[in-house]
């Protein structure tokens, strides 16, 4: 669709994170900013702006927990935990501490002291090449803004409650706390200047089911009240006084849309097999135990990707054993036959739990983490692993080491596994002796050792976002360098193909749990490329079964060959987008 179909239409883009499409008269929402002054005080005053500052900390906790108790009753209690982020960072004692601390020693005033604090670690936070660390920054700012405003003896900083008839927002951030209170009655749709899509304000936009696009970056500049929209939550763009002509084609894509969804719907509890009877296992990735309804919800066959890093981040301690056991035995006992691959923790790098109190790193991609990291940690790798192994025993529980570069780094993970085996059945502990543990090839040595990995080895999952990154040297968080990041390159097929040949030489199989293996566009080259499963996210795996039940094994053999003899990545991908377009048309027909 053209930019601009006659005077008076525009379109602004950013990024879609919630579907739907909606039309309405647009609210631009202002948030006032707090003027916080840097204010001297004396030695008598100290403790007064101690006791206000922590007077603020229990009314803040007050209002999250309200909000918390209002989002279990209008959208449930998975959607809740979300606030438990909030909770958490009130509660650190890290950041309290620093906060009375600046308010003693340089005698400043309560407000200045926690917004230089807060800002200092919402900073930290954006500068992590993690995308979820980075969004914990607007979740660092929410609760900022709330203790302000309590310092401050601001009220209703942001009030939506006086929204009478339905509009769609326009604000420059949305946070996760406002969005959760949104009156879907008078609320079609929002957007926000920043923003992404693994932010928890487009988690809450996703569950309460009202289209949403974020990163507009100048929208709310742009845009005034009373104009009328369109927004589209798919494409992520908002068309201001859309043409007839405009309106139209919206109205098709939703015919299309609801068709397509219709399929999904009706594949959702079948196989993934494709046209000549390949099957192949397509299961979900998860962060928690929580997810596990999703997973069923969209007919995934079970975990292939279970981040058990996120149970240690957010938190003022470590997890135990036993809150460790108690996760994975939730997710296996909730699954079962079907199989769940817990992956040991994968901290460092862009993940970090700061109670551990790790020493900052000059490259922390190339340093200290993932199993490396729980090498060196062996008590806190040894009650993960008797967690993973006591859990096994009620279910299909599979296990993987991330990061593995060499041989020796398997082998001293596995005799530590070894030695936790003992432990349990000195203890009479119940355990599945026989437990599959694979290694994830996501490191270039470790594809180019594939061979002698996969001699000791049950299965294979190849993490395709890291592998990419370390192969081209690429960071895709990176804009200078994000380009590069392609995952059609030719060296990047070539080291998925090994890895795969080899897996299959030792009689195991090879998996893929990064991003490319929810793209419906990249699943047939996977495919192609003799990868026996492919785990993704919830939300995609009716999409991804949609395409495989489309498609022939022998066709998307044809395709990997023609990837494997071709040097230029753009290539390789047109040729990807043109199979999967003709495979499935209907899942390429959302766009106007």
């Amino acid at each position: 669709m053209a930019e601009r179909l006659q005077k008076g239409e525009k379109i602004l883009r950013g990024i879609a994170v919630s579907d739907g499409v909606c039309r309405g008269k647009i609210l631009v929402l202002h948030r006032a900013r707090h003027i916080i002054a840097r204010r001297e005080i004396s030695a008598g005053e100290v403790a007064g702006e101690t006791g206000r500052f922590e007077k603020s900390l229990v009314q803040t906790r007050q209002q999250i927990l309200e909000v918390q108790r209002k989002v279990v009753e209008n959208l449930g209690a998975k959607e809740a935990d979300i606030f438990e982020a909030h909770l958490l960072m009130l509660e650190d004692h890290a950041l309290v501490g620093e906060v009375i601390r600046l308010i003693k020693e340089e005698k400043v005033n309560a407000e200045y002291a926690f917004h230089t604090v807060a800002e200092r670690y919402a900073e930290a936070l954006l500068a992590a090449n993690d995308e979820y660390l980075r969004e914990r920054a607007t979740d660092m700012r929410d609760l900022t803004s709330r203790v302000l405003d309590n310092l401050l003896e601001v009220k209703d900083a942001f009030d939506l409650h006086h929204i009478a008839e339905p509009c769609i927002l326009i604000s420059h951030d949305l946070s996760p706390s406002a969005t959760a209170q949104l009156n879907k009655k008078f609320v079609l749709g929002f957007t926000t200047d920043i923003g992404g899509k693994t932010s928890h304000t487009a988690i809450m936009a996703r569950s309460l089911g009202i289209p949403a696009v974020v990163g507009l970056q100048t929208a709310s500049q742009e845009l005034d009240s009373g104009d009328y929209a369109l927004l589209d939550g798919y494409n992520g763009a908002i068309v201001v006084n859309p043409t007839d002509q405009t309106l139209f084609e919206y109205g098709q894509l939703l015919r299309r849309k609801a068709s397509l969804e219709e399929k999904l719907h009706e594949i959702q509890q079948q196989p993934a097999v494709t046209l000549d009877g390949k099957a192949i296992h397509l299961s979900a990735n998860i962060e928690d135990a929580a997810d596990i309804e999703s997973v069923l919800a969209h007919g995934a066959e079970g975990v292939g990707l279970f981040r058990t890093e996120y149970l240690f981040i957010n938190r003022d301690r470590l997890p135990t054993e036993e809150e460790q056991y108690q996760a994975y035995r939730k997710a296996a006992t909730a699954l079962k036959p079907q199989p769940v691959i817990i992956r040991t923790l994968d901290l460092g790098g862009d993940k970090f739990a700061s109670h551990l109190q790790l020493a900052p790193e000059v490259n922390p991609f190339l340093g200290w983490r993932a199993i490396r990291f729980c090498l060196a940690q062996p008590e806190l790798f040894r009650a993960q692993l008797r967690a993973i192994l006591r859990a096994s025993a009620e279910g299909n529980v599979k296990m993987m080491y991330p990061m593995i570069s060499g041989l020796d780094e398997l082998k001293q993970a596995n005799a530590i596994v070894e030695k936790c085996k003992a432990e349990l059945r000195a203890e009479n502990v119940p355990f599945d002796d026989k437990i599959e543990i694979g290694v994830m090839i996501e490191i270039p040595s470790a594809a180019l050792i594939a061979d002698a990995l996969a001699a000791q080895s049950k299965f294979f999952s190849i993490g395709s976002n890291d592998l990419i990154q370390y192969t081209l040297a690429a960071d895709r968080t990176n804009e200078k360098v994000s380009h590069l990041y392609e995952p059609t390159h030719p060296a990047i097929i070539r080291l998925i193909k090994l890895t795969v040949d080899a897996a299959h030489r030792h009689g195991i199989k090879a998996n893929v749990c990064g991003e490319i293996a929810g793209d419906p566009v990249l699943a047939p080259l996977l495919i192609g490329l003799g990868v026996d499963e492919l785990s993704t996210a919830p939300t995609v795996v009716a999409q991804v079964k949609y395409m495989i039940r489309r498609l022939k094994l022998t066709e998307a053999r044809e395709l990997a060959n023609f990837a494997l003899q071709c040097e230029s990545p753009s290539e390789i991908y047109v040729r990807c987008q043109t199979f999967a377009r003709e495979a499935a048309p209907s899942l390429f027909e959302n766009k106007t």
